[in-house]
């Protein structure tokens, strides 16, 4: 039997005292781009926050079989990668410099990064197109251009596997292809990449979707399945519809 790349068995969570996640039970594939979709308020970002281990939940959460909790924080950060909404970095550190940080869970402590180090910064500035500014301080970025470069840092991690947070934001149609194109590479290479994203006809290329409805799982399944696209409709009160184009699977307003 193959082991999830995350599970969550019973987790519930709260913010501000509310409950947002009502005992949620889930395993994501491994070696799969899963995306977890569904109206405002349904939980989405919670319960990624939650599988990344960064919010205080009941239940358990378990990364590659292991207990999330239970492992030392740098073997955690060498596993799981993490690109959250709106992220902030130093604004006087270079493109270079906030992707080298995505190295640190490999690094001894006060060490000086190693050759390892230097190519994994630079494949993944490549790999994002943000190698052309590498020396440019965040400050003198675009908004576009900062979320290249913190998408570099976590793909430095090499971690097997990748948490994205709306990971287009302030990305144009170009760039969003581009991370189309990165998010199927990793996991033609064996990682997992499992994101948020509100763009529902984006969602609809990933291998599987999550979706989530006032803080419970409505539907898990793969994105050709009738009846993920019928939950689809559903959870967005029958405001769009599923429709073929292209060779591939797009959501229109009704």
């Amino acid at each position: 039997m193959t082991v999830p790349a995350l599970q969550a068995v019973g987790v519930s969570a709260s913010l501000g005292g509310v409950e947002v996640l009502h005992g949620v039970n889930l395993a994501l594939p491994a070696a799969r781009w899963t995306c977890i979709v569904g109206p405002n308020g349904a939980g989405k970002s919670t319960l990624l926050k939650v599988l990344a281990g960064l919010l205080p939940h009941i239940g358990e959460v378990r990364l590659l079989g292991q207990p999330l909790l239970a492992l030392a924080s740098r073997q955690r950060a060498r596993q799981l990668a993490w690109l959250g909404q709106n992220e902030g970095s130093a604004e006087d550190l270079s493109a270079w410099d906030v992707a080298m940080l995505g190295r640190l869970p490999h690094q001894a402590w006060l060490a000086a990064p190693s050759a390892a180090d230097h190519t994994a910064v630079e494949q993944a500035l490549r790999a994002t197109q943000a190698w052309e500014w590498r020396g440019r301080p965040l400050s003198q970025l675009s908004g576009g251009e900062r979320q290249r470069v913190l998408l570099a840092r976590a793909l430095a991690v090499q971690a097997q596997v990748l948490l994205m947070d709306e990971p287009l934001a302030n990305l144009d149609p170009p760039h969003q292809a581009d991370w189309l194109r990165l998010v199927r590479e990793q996991v033609a290479a064996g990682q997992t990449v499992i994101s948020v994203l509100h763009e529902i006809s984006l969602a609809l290329q990933a291998d599987e979707l999550v979706i989530l409805a006032q803080g419970r799982v409505a539907w898990q399944g793969a994105r050709a399945e009738p009846a993920t696209h019928r939950a689809l409709e559903q959870v967005f009160d029958e405001r769009i519809a599923i429709h073929p184009l292209a060779g591939q699977w797009v959501a229109l307003p009704t």
